[in-house]
């Protein structure tokens, strides 16, 4: 593996922030392959980090995904509103964690929040054609031939929206895209007279969104494969 800066390997693998680390390291209690490490500036592989002469539990990502609740913006920062960011445990955010998309600050439901570049693009990128599905109730019970005019595409203001799927559901319904226009569930359903009164994601791409998991909090997981 990579030689990285030894404050950082420690910073990533629960040990607090890099002023944190570097403390431990001053302290002597940070060794490289039997020899104490006096410097935070020094490079190491994370395999052979050891603190207190336990091996440290480096990790270069992390993946999490949130239930996020409404009044919360997706973003890593906002002068005004609480934001996804500000709901993590502080012993991630020496990830510098980024939320993979947006959701609306009035919709609820499964975010990504990582901070793998290269995953987020793929998650996002129209060429990948990564689903996802929302739960929506309506104002207006929806009509089959509506149905079937969203599902074939429509007008949102100047932009033809792809093919989808609808599933029509006792009090709502669950719709399925891969694009992701600004406030477009909400446009297509009012593209067709109606209007969106409840929005929630409940899977993006491999990810779905835990029955158990409630608004506001969030589970580490496992790299998801796109």
């Amino acid at each position: 593996m990579e030689k990285i800066r030894i404050d950082k390997i420690l910073s990533k693998s629960g040990y607090g922030s890099r002023n944190d680390a570097k403390g431990i390291i001053k302290k002597g209690r940070v060794s490289v392959e039997g020899k104490t490490v006096r410097s935070a500036n020094d490079k190491a592989d994370p395999e052979k980090v050891f603190v207190d002469g336990i091996k440290v539990n480096y990790k270069e990502f992390i993946y999490l995904v949130l239930n996020k609740p409404k009044g919360v913006v997706s973003a890593t920062d906002d002068n005004v509103h609480r934001t996804v960011i500000d709901l993590i445990d502080e012993k991630y955010l020496t990830y510098e964690p980024f939320p993979v998309g947006r959701l609306d600050i009035d919709t609820e439901g499964l975010l990504l929040i990582t901070n793998d570049g290269q995953l987020g693009h793929n998650m996002l990128s129209p060429k990948k054609h990564v689903d996802k599905t929302y739960y929506a109730e309506l104002l207006n019970p929806l009509s089959i031939e509506d149905k079937e005019k969203i599902e074939k595409g429509v007008d949102i203001g100047g932009y033809v929206t792809q093919p989808c799927s609808i599933e029509i559901l006792e009090n709502g319904v669950n719709i399925t895209i891969h694009e992701g226009k600004f406030h477009q569930v909400k446009k297509m359903f009012e593209a067709v007279g109606n209007k969106v009164v409840y929005l929630k994601r409940i899977t993006f791409g491999p990810l779905t969104l835990p029955e158990s998991l409630p608004l506001g909090e969030y589970t580490e997981i496992e790299k998801p494969q796109v």
